[in-house]
C-alpha cells in the first residue's frame, strides 16, 4: 500500500473515531455528567484529523511541484 492510499484510509478512520467521541461528548454534556478528560477525548482524533488533511491538502500542489508544471 502505497503512503497517499495509506493517509486517505487513516483520514477516514480517524474521521469516525472523532465523529464517535464528538457524540459521546454530546451526550455526556446532555446527561450532565461531562468532565474535561471525556473533552480531551475528541482533541486527539481531530490533531490527527489536523495532520492527515493537511497531508491530503498539499498532495496535488506537491504532485504539480515535482513535475515542474507551476501555473500562475
Amino acid at each position: 500500500m502505497n503512503w497517499n492510499k495509506w493517509f486517505r484510509q487513516t483520514h477516514r478512520w480517524v474521521s469516525i473515531a472523532f465523529t464517535v467521541a464528538v457524540i459521546v461528548n454530546g451526550i455526556a454534556v446532555a446527561r450532565g455528567k461531562y468532565s474535561t478528560w471525556l473533552g480531551v477525548l475528541a482533541l486527539f482524533p481531530l490533531a490527527l484529523l489536523l495532520l492527515t488533511g493537511l497531508y491530503l491538502f498539499v498532495l496535488p500542489y506537491a504532485a504539480k511541484w515535482r513535475t515542474g508544471r507551476h501555473t500562475g
